[in-house]
């Protein structure tokens, strides 16, 4: 059919994110057989081929995600009901899978390329909808910059995310963090981060309470999403990989949490609502504004607004008003791990924290 090509950039996404569902920290052999067997499909001509030929011209297919924007896509099909071959494969909805078994392997090849072929429509329709994890396993990570931050001014903080989508992680207070001799949080916090951390271990202790650490909490994002509603935990939920059951548990705890004290997340542009929150920053608090895994979904000239605007608040900022900058960001090497780093201000400069998985494990210090 005239048209209905898929460019050589999102066949490059799918390779992509094929590296990434296969490294062992990020390990999901579900997703990595379906790319193997889209990136073949692709070759053909066949059904995945028609709906990956429909991807937005203005997307960039690796920085926004084409390739789990089509598996988030699938997997909200999978969870609504409307593909019960495929559930019988996705542990999410009851199903098992085993990528050691040939006859797994071929079930699941010819059940996702039936429903591809079925459900076309919704899924170039998904193709549309930008990825939003919201992974609740980032707060290991940053757990470790907000406690050094409390360290340091011994304030309570005032927490501005940037990309903050269902005000998840602004919730990172509510849970417990057991890092080597030091530690954080509730001993019965519904959520337990132990096994994140690896030596050389970071240090997750802080001098403030988990009743008195945080101040104020706010976020922004172009969408957000609302997590006290049965749609918006669907979608962050098919945004999870699928035979992941830890990440999911985790999901579900602060599901519960946001259930019983929501968030507010404001709709906007991250570089004007930045602008507007750190115009006049209370005293006695201590000022984080911080994201994971964002930036690159920001376009260059917000991303250069941002700077602007935490560049200026930070030459105001005072002992009694401190400002710090957290980031969770690919590094160096975004093959192998995301950085965590700090900027602080008054004084303090930019120090590397830590090193990550993008999920939030594992975590160590350097």
């Amino acid at each position: 059919m005239a048209g209905l090509r898929v460019s050589p950039e999102v066949v490059g996404a799918l390779r992509f994110q094929h590296a990434g569902v296969s490294h062992r920290s990020l390990s999901s052999p579900l997703y990595r057989v379906l790319l193997e067997v889209a990136l073949d499909d692709v070759e053909r001509g066949g059904p995945v081929a028609r709906v990956l030929a429909h991807v937005p011209e203005e997307l960039d297919p690796i920085p926004d995600a084409v390739a789990l924007r089509f598996l988030g896509a699938l997997h909200r099909l999978v969870l609504r009901g409307d593909a019960p071959a495929l559930a019988a494969w996705f542990p999410t909805a009851g199903g098992t899978f085993d990528a050691e078994r040939d006859a797994d392997v071929a079930g699941v090849a010819a059940a996702f390329s039936a429903v591809v072929d079925e459900h076309a429509g919704a899924l170039i329709e998904g193709l549309e909808v930008g990825v939003q994890t919201n992974e609740v396993g980032r707060c290991a990570t940053l757990a470790v910059g907000f406690a050094d931050v409390l360290r340091t001014h011994r304030l309570p903080l005032r927490m501005l995310e940037l990309g903050a989508s269902a005000g998840l992680n602004l919730l990172w207070d509510r849970w417990r963090y057991e890092s080597g001799t030091t530690s954080w949080g509730e001993p019965g916090a519904a959520l337990r981060f132990r096994s994140n951390y690896r030596p050389p271990e970071p240090d997750v202790s802080a001098p403030l309470s988990p009743a008195t650490a945080v101040a104020e909490r706010r976020g922004c994002d172009r969408s957000p999403i609302d997590p006290t509603s049965a749609e918006g935990r669907l979608l962050l939920r098919s945004f999870v990989w699928p035979d992941q059951a830890e990440r999911h548990a985790r999901l579900d705890a602060a599901l519960a949490a946001a259930a019983e004290r929501p968030v507010h997340v404001d709709t906007g542009d991250a570089a004007t609502w930045l602008a507007d929150h750190l115009a006049e920053p209370p005293s006695g608090t201590a000022t984080v504004v911080y994201h994971s895994i964002v930036w690159q979904y920001l376009p260059e000239p917000t991303r250069q607004a941002v700077v602007a605007s935490v560049e200026a608040a930070g030459r105001a900022a005072t002992q009694d008003a401190p400002l710090a900058w957290l980031r969770m960001e690919p590094g160096a090497d975004p093959s192998t791990a995301a950085e965590l780093r700090l900027r602080t201000w008054p004084s303090g400069g930019d120090r590397l924290l830590a090193l990550t998985g993008y999920h939030g494990h594992p975590v160590w210090a350097v």
